[in-house]
């Protein structure tokens, strides 16, 4: 279209056509320019006949689908596929099962190049066809090469970096991939249908680093929390449960007497005894443990063979192993051995759980779900109760409201009457009690719905129906009950997929504005430091000690009675020492943190503390940028999915539900200002309540005294005594001369206020003293006088009827504290309290939300993203700087500049510190192509091209883009192939090198010159091939062989 109307304008023009004819051309050719390069920004967007919008420039950049993150962050991969996943419990820690007709494909051309080394084909397309026609020969080629390479799997959506892992692969038939029990988890996978997609990785490098960092097997703990991710769930679970479970009076049990029965030598012969069928695997019995020198313990057959699998170290485990204890004892593995020893204890957890729950033949029947027989008395009770209220609203006593809140609370008493007598009766609900009880699988709620009453639901908008579902699973739901419960199901539903694109958008924020924090130093010397204290809701927060391990000490940590240091500044936080600082009975600690790291670029290695994932400190050019993010996004969506689970029902303790999380999550992290803030005290003082009618003020108003003190001058008198007031410009003292004049003043006391004021200064001038400020005279010892005075600063605040006052009439308020109820606002705690109050601040809410969904995250997560929040400030004067007032810069910047002015004897600039939310963080980073594939790509780029800025590739993304490695390293250790030399022998490379008598090259030189010259090239390059220097010998040839 501009082409075709600039020719048109242009032919418009040479005939000189009218004016109004040509002014409409220039506006069709004006808005045809304007289309192509952003449609739809002015004016309507112009479409196609066909009712479709035309891609404009603009369009071909930004959003999802444009050139930034469809084609530069992320790329589509050839040696990859993608299979349904299914269980492959026989598979290590390490391995995976690949279909072998994926594998022959994936593996394409490592096998074509076996086929042609080993003579079976001779080109390259032979070989092709030989892998095509799959020969018997390729298969074997296969299995070589599959030894050789890890393969990388993957299952979206990838929220964290254990979406993608190496395994090992071994070849199966059939056309799905296996994949070990215990990495679903990471993986948040199961069997039903999901898919989950395989690479090869292809270099070298690649290679060592798929086997040394993403090898499943090394992967063993969250990086979020440092807890195990492969710790045993379901029917493992249920295994050593039924195993470790002792069951009095069963074959075999030890019984006193004399002699005694039940009683073994040895761990063997109780062993032997369970193989010949003498003893029962859960019996009670006695045996000796050599690991005690033989002392005589009470155990079980079960028992000794789970112990089997716990490795040397780890003492004997005589209790039934739940859930929680064998996460506790993986856990306490990983802290004492090497990953290897792990995988492999947690392998044979895996295969004696497997046996031992299929052993204990443990099901669930209809019959297992008894109906308790007190139900039916306790519904008639709430019916009764239910009819009175009923009776008390029809005669007018109570309003609708109070009726409904009343028949809520009486159904949910109910239902918890009904859920505390199946509690009580829980043993007697066999396999289904054995299920929920070990941790395999379900919870008393679920139970109680199965077999007491589902209780109260709650319609689309969250509000609860008073009328409950009365049915169990068990006798079945009439079908009104079962269309109220549809509306608690659906809801869930729903919320499901829409919070988990908002937390995935989150995930997406936070990444952004944290992807370039990488270690990049040992130390940055800083001494500051945060303090780390008890938390002030016990119960919702981890201990004191779970906050401090792995962390350094900002100074050192004394035992406020011995005085013995405990930790050494800069020392790290271990177990041991966290335990001692409990017993010290220390409330706080001060320790090195990423909000107060020094370091430019990224962050230091002693403020970061421990790796989490790998339980030792964090090594150069790790990413903790990415796995802040991924650590605060990845559960998350895991948040959003806990209404859906209990299908709807309205939860009786009245949990928390994800409105209050995930939203709570966005707010904190977009620094907004949040619904109903609270109202927070600006100055010091002393709070005074105003009421007006309706209305309430507070009024706070500091009142500070001070003190002007005055040395009487030799000679003077004091003219005023203690307690007299005086004004400004009054005498105190005057000089002997004068004494009487002042003794007038008192009399004359009509004098005019001129002649007044003209006798002081005259009295001043004579050496007298007069009172620069109004106030209360002290005269003190020693020819002092003080005028005591005091100033007065208030602030008011009008409070909202709504609101519920924290602060009564009279009370002293302190700056920063809030008066009423609700969130507060974080700029506000900035501009009152500081930088520093305001990052405490979003560290501890941010924590409260996931705690109270029972999500665990390390501090420093969460750190790391506000500590990137506060990266900049805004300008307030320049002095004699090149920076604009109100421009944003980074601090580490600002510092600078300033450092080199002062240096230069400039002035300085000032600014003030400036929280910024997630999103504007990352849009106003320093690198513009971060900044344009992550949102309003037009504008960023726009005003890149106006200011001209330069990336200085420092970041991750940047570096993705242009397709250059990431600046994140980890030690990886790279084998490279060995090195064979040749030498040829002294007399050859004398022909070669000695040209005869016409200057030409020797023999060799004559029809072989290139030969010569190639020979020479090889002798000075190492080959990169074949056997190594060490057992090759110096080849032996005749210039005739070297010839051929």
């Amino acid at each position: 279209r501009v082409i075709n109307r600039n020719n048109r304008l242009k032919r418009l023009l040479e005939l000189g056509a009218p004016e109004i004819i040509i002014r409409n051309e220039k506006r069709m050719l004006q808005e045809a320019v304007d289309s192509l390069i952003d449609n739809g920004r002015r004016g309507r967007a112009v479409s196609t006949a066909g009712n479709h919008k035309l891609k404009s420039l603009s369009d071909m950049l930004k959003g999802k689908q444009g050139r930034f993150r469809q084609n530069l962050l992320g790329k589509r991969v050839d040696y990859s596929g993608r299979s349904v996943i299914v269980v492959g419990p026989q598979l290590k820690l390490h391995q995976c099962g690949l279909p072998k007709k994926m594998a022959l494909e994936l593996f394409k051309p490592f096998v074509m190049h076996g086929l042609v080394a080993r003579g079976l084909a001779h080109n390259i397309k032979s070989a092709k066809r030989f892998v095509e026609r799959a020969r018997p020969e390729v298969w074997d080629i296969l299995d070589e090469v599959v030894k050789r390479r890890p393969v990388l799997l993957n299952r979206a959506p990838t929220l964290h970096r254990l979406g993608i892992q190496a395994f090992e692969p071994v070849l199966i038939d059939g056309s799905a991939i296996q994949i070990h029990p215990l990495v679903c988890t990471a993986f948040n996978a199961d069997f039903d249908g999901d898919q989950m997609a395989v690479h090869v990785p292809l270099s070298r490098a690649s290679v060592a680093e798929a086997r040394q960092i993403m090898l499943s097997s090394k992967n063993l703990l969250y990086p979020s929390n440092g807890e195990p991710v492969v710790a045993p769930t379901l029917d493992i679970v249920l295994g050593c449960y039924f195993m470790t479970e002792e069951k009095a009076g069963a074959r075999g049990a030890f019984k006193d007497g004399s002699p005694p029965s039940g009683v073994y030598s040895s761990f063997d012969e109780a062993r032997m005894a369970y193989a010949t069928g003498h003893l029962d695997l859960r019996a009670p019995i006695r045996a000796r443990d050599p690991k005690t020198d033989g002392k005589l313990i009470d155990t079980t057959v079960g028992r000794i063979i789970f112990n089997e699998v716990v490795p040397e170290g780890i003492a004997y485990r005589n209790q039934t192993m739940d859930r929680k204890a064998i996460k506790e004892l993986v856990a306490e593995c990983t802290k004492m051995h090497e990953s290897e020893v792990v995988a492999d204890m947690v392998d044979r957890l895996k295969d004696v759980g497997f046996e031992y729950a299929t052993k204990s033949g443990i099901s669930i029947s209809m019959n297992d779900l008894r109906l308790p027989e007190e139900k039916a008395q306790l519904l008639a009770d709430a019916d009764e109760n239910i009819a009175e209220i009923d009776e008390q609203f029809d005669q007018g006593l109570i309003t609708s409201d109070e009726r409904y809140d009343q028949a809520i609370n009486i159904w949910r008493k109910t239902t918890e009457a009904v859920q505390h007598v199946i509690q009580e009766r829980l043993p007697e609900y066999g396999g289904v009690y054995t299920m929920a009880i070990s941790g395999a699988k379900g919870n008393i709620s679920q139970i109680s719905q199965m077999a007491g009453m589902r209780g109260l639901m709650s319609d689309p908008s969250g509000r609860i129906i008073d009328l409950p579902i009365r049915s169990s699973f068990r006798e079945g739901l009439t079908v009104l009950e079962y269309f109220i419960s549809t509306h608690g199901a659906r809801k869930g539903l729903a919320d499901t997929a829409l919070r988990t694109a908002d937390s995935g958008y989150l995930t997406r924020r936070l990444i952004d504005v944290a992807q370039d924090v990488i270690i990049a130093e040992d130390e940055c010397g800083t001494t500051a430091g945060i303090w780390v204290g008890e938390p002030l809701e016990k119960g919702l927060f981890e201990s004191l000690s779970e906050r401090l391990v792995g962390r350094h000490a900002a100074m050192d940590v004394a035992d406020p009675k011995s005085g013995e240091v405990l930790v050494e500044r800069n020392g790290e936080i271990t177990e041991a020492a966290a335990d001692k600082i409990m017993e010290a009975g220390l409330d706080k600690v001060y320790v090195r943190s990423a909000l107060t790291c020094q370091t430019k670029r990224g962050l230091c290695a002693l403020c970061y503390g421990r790796d989490l994932s790998k339980g030792r400190q964090v090594s150069h050019g790790q990413a903790v940028g990415i796995i802040a993010a991924q650590s605060i996004g990845e559960p998350g969506t895991q948040l959003t999915m806990r209404t859906f689970h209990t299908g709807g029902v309205a939860e009786v303790f009245g949990r928390v539900d994800i409105t209050s999380g995930l939203p709570r999550v966005e707010e904190l992290f977009e620094a907004r200002v949040p619904k109903g803030a609270a109202t927070i005290a600006e100055i010091d003082g002393k709070a005074e309540l105003i009421r007006d009618g309706e209305r309430r003020t507070l009024l706070i108003t500091n009142t500070e005294m001070y003190r002007d003190e005055y040395t009487v001058p030799k000679g003077a008198k004091v003219v005023v005594k203690t307690g007299d007031k005086v004004e400004q410009g009054d005498i105190l003292a005057a000089p002997k001369a004068t004494r009487k004049k002042a003794a007038d003043k008192k009399t004359t006391a009509k004098k005019t206020k001129k002649a007044a004021d003209k006798e002081k200064a005259i009295i001043a001038a004579e050496e007298g003293l007069i009172a620069r400020t109004s106030g209360e005279v002290a005269v003190e010892r020693g020819g002092r006088i003080a005028v005591i005075f005091e100033e007065e600063e208030s602030r008011d605040y009008v409070i909202p009827a709504a609101s519920h006052l924290h602060v009564h009439d009279g009370d002293a308020v302190h700056a920063g504290q809030p008066l009423t109820d609700g969130p507060l606002n974080p700029q506000d705690i900035l501009g009152i309290q500081g930088p520093e109050a305001v990052q405490m601040y979003l560290v501890e809410e941010v924590q409260k939300v996931y705690r109270a969904q029972g999500v665990t995250i390390n501090d420093k997560h969460i750190e790391v993203i506000v500590r990137q929040m506060l990266r900049r400030v805004r300008i307030d004067s320049p002095g004699d700087t090149a920076l604009l007032p109100g421009q944003l810069v980074d601090r580490f910047r600002y510092e600078e500049t300033n450092a080199k002015v002062l240096a230069e004897g400039g002035e300085p600039a000032t600014a003030q510190p400036v929280l910024l939310g997630v999103t504007k963080a990352s849009l106003n980073t320093e690198s513009f192509l971060a900044a344009a594939s992550f949102q309003e790509t037009t504008r960023v780029l726009t005003e890149a091209a106006i200011s001209g800025q330069v990336d200085k590739l420092l970041g991750l993304k940047e570096n993705v883009i242009i397709g250059k490695l990431i600046p994140a390293r980890t030690e990886v250790h790279v084998e490279m192939p060995p090195v064979t030399i040749l030498e040829l022998p002294a007399a050859l490379m004398a022909q070669i090198e000695a040209p005869d008598a016409e200057g030409n090259q020797g023999d060799a030189g004559g029809a072989n010159g290139g030969l010569a010259a190639e020979l020479k090239a090889l002798a000075n390059k190492d080959d990169t091939g074949g056997k190594t220097a060490a057992d090759e010998k110096p080849v032996a040839a005749t210039a005739d062989e070297v010839k051929d």
